[in-house]
């Protein structure tokens, strides 16, 4: 698995090592953190490898023997991909060239990809479904709907069974909350827990299909035991529900048992107004259907962020 110590690939490395299978997990600790998968050192299921995915070495030494790749590795953030659209297209194309060549090289039966939702653009259709035309806002964007094109090429060309999984904002466990580049939920309940108001860009009108980390786990799974083939085949993982961040804001407050009063700033160049996923291609793909609602997830997000304010020493408000 590449892309392991990161958010959503540690809680991917869980769940298949406590299903007993072996994982080799790769990541270049750009944004990932061995301290993510602590429980498993010395676990002889689960080899930790420190390398980057364009380090085609590493690669070569990271695959053999390896049945399914889950590649979770990426720079995500549009913020971040305007800022630097070269390292972004990068990270996020070429090393998902680097990941299939090596791949198919190596004998890897299937490749599961994390796609984005990004790829849709700011079309106003929703439900967003995978065969709408692709309409992409930022380099970020454009780097995962190029990557998406390499999937579907590298199984047309080489034979390797592919399939791309568009992650509409997924948050949950091990998600971080600061820097520049954070997500919307973690980032709202850090401010509040740091007693600081959390920051709205924009009026809060904005939708989401925000999608418990568990579901995305799953999402996987599935996809790796499907009978397939997979030929660079899409589907959506979210919960086919959106919500404005203004609910969403009143929601945390909920939650977090504390009143939020957000301050607004401008929208940010690239972000989307409206998303919500059509789902109904993962379940007929693999039966995906998603086990956790966006509110079910607050819980236990929270939970994990007052851990992480407690493991730094900081007060806690919430």
């Amino acid at each position: 698995m590449t892309g392991a110590a990161g958010f959503i690939g540690s809680n991917l490395v869980r769940a298949l090592a406590h299903a007993g299978e072996r994982v080799r997990a790769l990541d270049n600790l750009v944004n990932g953190f061995w301290e993510n998968l602590d429980e498993f050192r010395g676990n002889a299921n689960v080899e930790l490898v420190t390398a980057d995915v364009r380090d085609a070495e590493s690669l070569f030494a990271a695959c053999r023997g390896v049945e399914v790749i889950f590649h979770e590795a990426g720079l995500g953030s549009v913020p971040r991909s305007i800022e630097d659209p070269f390292e972004t297209d990068s990270v996020n194309c070429g090393g998902t060239v680097r990941v299939l060549d090596v791949a198919r090289q190596t004998g890897v039966r299937r490749v599961i990809f994390a796609a984005s939702s990004s790829a849709y653009g700011d079309s106003p259709t929703l439900p967003k479904r995978e065969d709408m035309p692709p309409n992409p806002l930022s380099p970020y964007a454009v780097s995962k709907l190029g990557a998406e094109h390499y999937l579907r090429v590298f199984s047309s060309v080489y034979g390797i069974e592919t399939v791309g999984l568009r992650y509409f904002n997924v948050f949950g466990h091990n998600q971080r909350p600061d820097g520049p580049y954070a997500a919307a939920i973690p980032r709202f309940m850090w401010a509040v827990l740091s007693g600081e108001p959390p920051i709205i860009f924009g009026d809060g009108g904005t939708t989401r299909d925000f999608c418990y980390v568990d579901n995305a786990v799953q999402a996987n799974l599935l996809a790796a035991a499907a009978p397939g083939p997979f030929h660079g085949e899409l589907a959506n993982v979210a919960t086919g529900r959106r919500v404005s961040l203004n609910d969403l804001v009143t929601e945390i407050a909920r939650v977090l048992g504390h009143e939020i009063v957000p301050e607004h700033a401008d929208p940010r160049p690239g972000d989307i107004r409206h998303s919500l996923a059509d789902i109904s291609r993962a379940q007929t793909l693999f039966g995906y259907r998603p086990q956790v609602a966006w509110e079910q997830g607050l819980p236990p997000t929270a939970d994990f962020l007052r851990s992480l304010a407690r493991q730094r020493g900081l007060p806690c408000e919430a």
